[in-house]
């Protein structure tokens, strides 16, 4: 493939909006863990719950001035390397943002910094009650992205008119044939992926005896999260992948690598496929089973590659293979979310090493997942930018081919310090751990030695308390 403008501007989105997506999918969760903290804290009195939440806003911070910043950089590429897609799509799709920042930015503006920084200096009703409106924005601001962002995948409500798009249902604008079912698969999944981040470093802070009353805390609510929302995720995909059949027929051909629309489908575990043959290499398969998850009947036919032009596929490798990592990753999920959920009923949850090892190095498999996922959708959709109206290469710029090389790579160096630095900073936070907890060893938590440095580290916390 040639590297001209098209393709390099391409590179550049899914470079910048593949960093983006990671902070607002673990903000919109971690905002409604901190209001539910708060909202117990008030109910029941409980200390450990108030430095819990106090604790996690300090990373909300971080995590959300990270999003709204490589957020402001997609903005711009609309108009520098997208000129065509704003000219076409512009009168349904700036108004669907404009309604975000109306609705969602302007409520978040309104509480966050009472959020963030109204610990002892406002009442508690006015900070829980800032936490709850910030949980409330975060969300709004997903309905609206996700409106859009599904509208280019199933447009409805609109007039074409020379070329133009013109908004003639709002209602069915919004709600688009695929936006209930895009809207709920990525609000469970932001919540999963918070809910195993908190279950993370819960499992972290316990095996090494630390903050034992606050990791138990993180672990039930992050277990219990997982254990509900993994197994009802797989259903609402199901209905999501029905409504794909239904609407972009080729995207579900490229997920399944599935060419030949004139036989049941095998369910493809693993394959090499090969666009220019048409076909796929050492295939690993279970014979007529994605005909029965597709259409419901082992015998039931569904498009496949074959029966659309070359020029109208998308690439079947990236879909292919990434459908299967976020699969394989969620059923990873619903087992460590039952699993979790048995040793919790059990009453042994917090002495398991076997399970609490694994669950401490599991917080980025929510992410890889939300990627994968997101890589699916914006790759499976293509040669179109806006289904069955504008196509991507006529959405470009007429940019040149270096200018876009330039801008590249001065994103991929200033994404690598920046998100670096931030990352870092987040890594601290959870190293120091909550604010006036106790750092020590409790009784029946299984806990290994301190090395010399954490010995230390606990000493000065303790000294500063």
């Amino acid at each position: 493939m040639d590297f001209d403008a098209t393709f390099l501007a391409r590179i550049q989105f899914a470079f910048t909006i593949s960093f983006h997506i990671i902070f607002p999918s673990f903000t919109i969760g971690l905002a409604a863990f901190i209001a539910t903290l708060l909202v117990r804290w008030r109910m029941t009195g409980a200390e450990h719950l108030h430095r819990l939440a106090r604790f996690w806003t300090k990373i909300f911070a971080v995590s959300f001035a990270m999003g709204v910043v490589s957020g402001i950089v997609l903005s711009y590429q609309f108009g520098t390397n997208w000129s065509g897609f704003s000219r076409v799509v512009g009168n349904v799709l700036g108004p669907l943002l404009g309604y975000e920042v109306l609705t969602a930015f302007f409520l978040e503006a309104s509480f966050l910094g009472i959020m963030l920084f109204g610990w002892n200096r406002v009442s508690p009703n006015l900070h829980v009650t800032s936490a709850v409106l910030v949980a409330i924005g975060t969300s709004i601001s997903a309905f609206w992205i996700l409106a859009a962002n599904s509208w280019m995948q199933t447009p409805a409500g609109h007039e074409m008119r020379d070329g133009i798009a013109y908004p003639a249902s709002w209602l069915e604008i919004i709600f688009n044939p695929s936006f209930p079912y895009r809207f709920s698969h990525m609000f469970t999944a932001a919540f999963l992926t918070t809910s195993l981040v908190v279950a993370a470093v819960g499992a972290r802070y316990l095996l090494a005896g630390r903050f034992v009353e606050e990791s138990k805390t993180m672990l039930r609510m992050g277990i219990g999260m997982v254990a509900v929302l993994a197994p009802l995720q797989l259903f609402i995909g199901d209905a999501h992948g029905l409504n794909t059949a239904e609407h972009q027929p080729a995207k579900v051909a490229a997920m399944e690598a599935h060419w030949d629309g004139s036989k049941p489908a095998d369910l493809i575990l693993f394959a090499w496929p090969d666009d220019k043959a048409e076909t796929n290499h050492f295939e690993l398969s279970i014979p007529n089973a994605a005909s029965l998850i597709i259409t419901h009947d082992s015998q039931g036919l569904f498009k496949g590659l074959k029966d659309f032009a070359p020029a109208d596929r998308p690439p079947v490798k990236p879909v292919f293979f990434a459908f299967r990592i976020m699969v394989g990753l969620g059923l990873l999920m619903i087992a460590a979310g039952l699993l979790g959920a048995f040793l919790w009923w059990r009453r042994s949850l917090f002495e398991t090493r076997w399970f609490l090892t694994p669950l401490s190095y599991a917080w980025p498999a929510g992410f890889v997942a939300i990627l994968a996922g997101w890589w699916v959708t914006e790759t499976g959709r293509q040669p179109w930018i806006a289904t069955g109206i504008l196509r991507t290469a006529d959405a470009a710029s007429p940019v040149s081919a270096n200018a876009v090389l330039t801008t590249l790579v001065l994103f991929v160096i200033v994404y690598a310090i920046v998100f670096s630095m931030g990352i870092y900073y987040i890594n601290r936070l959870i190293e120091k751990g909550p604010s006036g907890a106790s750092v020590k060893p409790s009784e029946g938590v299984p806990s290994r030695p301190l090395s010399a440095a954490e010995e230390a580290a606990h000493e000065a916390i303790e000294g500063t308390r």
